[in-house]
């Protein structure tokens, strides 16, 4: 049994796909980019798309039912890798230990001229 997952406080999806999918007590997330659910907009610095990208994420668990600290796994798409030390300047600030798993990869492109996508995997008590 699988259950779509609306988040009102992300994003829409730009394409053709569910902002997450909840099968039993995982729940697995599309990627989402640094987008303001507001306007649309990426913001300029990546910095600032990289905290907008996890307020998306936790906007989407949220809504699922469950908390930052229930993300046991992410994958974190960069179209640059130097900017991988502001990834973990940022995780250390909205997360706390343990840190859910992780793999960062470098990417050529991402959708809307996005700098950063996150995508996680969320297990619900």
């Amino acid at each position: 049994m699988k259950d779509v997952v609306v988040a009102p406080k992300a994003p829409a999806a730009v394409g053709t796909y569910s902002a997450a999918i909840k099968s039993s007590k995982t729940v697995y997330l599309s990627g989402q980019l640094g987008l303001d659910p507001n306007t649309g907009s990426l913001p300029s610095t990546f910095e600032a798309q990289c905290r907008q990208a996890f307020r998306n994420v936790f906007a989407v668990v949220e809504a699922a039912g469950g908390t930052p600290h229930d993300i046991v796994r992410q994958t974190i798409y960069l179209t640059d890798l130097s900017n991988f030390e502001t990834v973990n300047k940022v995780m250390r600030e909205v997360f706390s230990a343990p840190y859910p798993a992780r793999s960062c990869v470098q990417i050529s492109a991402l959708p809307k001229g996005g700098l950063i996508e996150v995508e996680a995997t969320v297990e619900l008590d």
